[in-house]
C-alpha cells in the first residue's frame, strides 16, 4: 500500500473551502513523492484548477495573512495557524530554448500541469479533498524502482530547462535512484546546454548534490555524462591521474573514497558539513598540475597542496561560494598534507601548536580530512596512520590544557608594544607584533617580562630605540 502524505487539519479545512467552491486542491511535487518514499518533509506546494483571483477570494476571510509575491507566476501565498501554504494555479508554461525562464500560461488539467515538471517522481500530485493520487506518468513506480526518468522525452524537458540535467544528479545523490538510460544518453549528448544556467544556480544545485545521502552517485554521473566537464572540470582531469601510492585506479576514485569517508566522520547529530565535503572531493585536485614521473616508474605530485589550494580559490569564486567558504576549503586543501611531516611524533610542541594556529577555526575539520585521506589497503599502515594521528591529537590535547591554544597571540597587545618601544601606530608596531607571536609560537605562553625584555632585544636588532635606552 502507498503511503499517503500526512493532512494537517488546516490543510484539510482549505480543501473543503476550494471543495465549496467546485475547485480541485492538489499537493504535488516533493511532499508527494517523499510521502511515497517514506521520507519525511516539510515542503508543501498546492495546485489548483482556479485562477489566482479565484484563490484570492478563497482565502480572504479564513487565512490569517496572504501575500502575492509570486502571483505573476500564478502563486498565491498564506498563513493559518504557523503553517504556510503556497499555492499555484495549474501551469502549461511555453519554454524558448534560450534561457530556463518560461512563458507563464495557465492551464486547464492537472494531467497538464504534472506531464511540464521535471521527473516523472515529482510528477505525482495528491487530491486532497477524495485522498487518492494523480499519476499520469508512472511516477508511483518509478518511484518503487528506484528509477529517475522524465515525463516528456529527456531531450524535450532538458531543452525546456537544461538545469534538470545537474538535477538529475542531483536526486540520484538525494534519493539514491538510477537514472534510466535515457536519461544518461540525453545528459551525454546536452551536457553543453549547461553552459545557458547561471553559475549561482549551478551552485545551489551541486551543493545540494554534495550534501545528499549518495554523493558518490550524482558525481560519477556528472563525470560519466560529461557535465563536469562544464561544471567541474578538474573533477575530469584527476581521473587521468594515477596516485602516488598506487593503490586506487585514479585520484579521482580515491578522491571520492576520501569523501565517503569524510562524510562516516561526521556528526551524526549535524547537517551535512559541506565545507568537508567539497574539501574531501577536491583536496588532490592540484595533482594533474604538478605530476612528475620519477626514474623507476614512480609517480610525483610535489607541492600539488599549495597548487590546489589556489585551483580551489578560482573554481568555486567561479561557482560564486561564499568567501567564507571558498577560503575555508582553501586552506583545508592547503594544510591537508602538513600532518605527514609528523613523522612518529618527532614535530616539537612549537610545530604542534603552528599545526592548530594555521588551521584555526577549521582544526576539527581538517582532523577529519586528514584521517578520511587514509585509503590504503594495507591494514598494517593504515592502524599505524591512524595511531600516529592520536597521538598528534592527543599532543594537542595535553598543550591545550596547558596554554590557550584556541587563541595563541603575542603576550604584549599593540598599545603596550608602543609604550614599551615608543612608536607611533604604524607598520613598525606590526613587525613587532609579529614578531612576538612568532616567538609565542616556538616557547609558548611567557611572563611579562620574559616578553618585555625579548621584545626590547629584538628591536635594537632593528634599530630601534626603546625610551628607557
Amino acid at each position: 500500500m502507498v503511503e499517503q502524505p500526512a493532512i494537517t487539519p488546516v490543510v484539510a479545512e482549505l480543501a473543503a473551502r476550494f471543495a465549496a467552491e467546485g475547485k480541485h486542491l492538489y499537493l504535488v511535487g516533493g511532499s508527494v513523492r517523499d510521502a511515497v518514499l517514506g521520507r519525511p518533509t516539510n515542503d508543501f506546494d498546492f495546485t489548483t484548477d482556479a485562477r489566482p483571483a479565484e484563490i484570492q477570494r478563497i482565502l480572504t476571510g479564513w487565512a490569517e495573512a496572504q501575500w502575492d509575491t509570486g502571483i505573476a507566476f500564478g502563486t498565491v501565498g498564506a498563513s493559518k495557524k504557523g503553517e504556510i501554504l503556497e499555492i499555484t494555479t495549474f501551469r502549461a508554461d511555453v519554454y524558448d530554448g534560450v534561457t530556463r525562464n518560461p512563458e507563464v500560461t495557465f492551464g486547464d488539467s492537472i494531467d497538464g500541469d504534472l506531464a511540464r515538471r521535471d521527473f516523472t517522481v515529482n510528477a505525482m500530485a495528491f487530491d486532497v479533498a477524495s485522498r487518492t493520487f494523480v499519476d499520469p506518468t508512472g511516477g508511483l513506480q518509478a518511484a518503487r524502482d528506484g528509477v529517475l526518468d522524465t515525463p516528456a522525452t529527456p531531450q524535450e524537458s532538458f531543452g525546456d530547462d537544461p538545469l534538470r540535467m545537474l538535477r538529475a544528479a542531483r536526486f540520484v545523490s538525494q534519493l539514491g535512484f538510477t537514472a534510466a538510460p535515457r536519461v544518461i544518453e540525453a545528459m551525454r549528448s546536452m551536457a553543453g546546454e549547461i553552459a545557458r544556467i547561471t553559475p549561482e544556480r549551478v551552485q545551489v544545485e551541486l551543493s545540494k548534490l554534495l550534501c545528499g545521502a549518495h554523493p558518490r552517485r550524482g558525481i560519477e554521473l556528472m563525470v560519466e555524462t560529461g557535465l563536469a566537464d562544464i561544471v567541474l572540470p578538474e573533477l575530469t582531469a584527476m581521473k587521468l591521474e594515477i596516485d602516488e601510492h598506487h593503490q586506487h585506479k585514479d585520484v579521482f576514485d580515491h578522491s571520492l573514497v576520501v569523501l565517503e569517508q569524510a562524510i562516516d566522520l561526521e556528526d551524526v547529530d549535524q547537517s551535512p558539513d559541506l565545507v568537508l565535503r567539497i574539501a574531501a572531493l577536491l583536496h588532490d585536485i592540484g595533482k594533474p598540475a604538478t605530476r612528475k614521473f620519477e626514474p623507476g616508474g614512480g609517480v610525483s605530485f610535489h607541492h600539488h597542496e599549495v597548487v590546489g589550494a589556489k585551483m580551489v580559490r578560482k573554481r568555486l569564486r567561479a561557482l560564486r561560494y561564499s568567501k567564507e567558504i571558498t577560503e575555508d576549503v582553501a586552506k583545508l586543501v592547503y594544510l591537508h598534507l602538513r600532518f605527514h611531516g609528523y613523522g612518529n611524533g618527532e614535530w616539537t610542541d612549537s610545530a604542534v601548536r603552528r599545526y592548530v594556529t594555521d588551521a584555526g577555526h577549521l582544526l576539527t575539520r581538517l582532523h577529519k580530512l586528514v584521517r578520511a585521506d587514509c585509503t590504503t589497503r594495507n591494514k598494517r599502515k593504515a592502524n599505524l596512520l591512524r595511531r600516529t594521528y592520536d597521538s598528534l591529537e592527543e599532543r594537542i590535547a595535553r598543550i591545550a590544557a596547558e596554554e590557550d591554544l584556541a587563541r595563541v597571540r603575542p603576550d604584549l597587545d599593540g598599545n603596550e608594544i608602543m609604550k614599551l618601544l615608543g612608536l607611533p601606530p604604524g607598520p613598525q608596531v606590526g613587525a613587532a607584533w609579529k614578531f612576538l607571536k612568532e616567538l609565542r609560537l616556538d616557547r609558548g605562553p611567557m611572563d611579562r617580562d620574559e616578553a618585555e625584555a625579548a621584545l626590547l632585544d629584538w628591536a635594537r636588532e632593528q634599530g630601534i630605540t626603546p625610551p628607557s635606552a
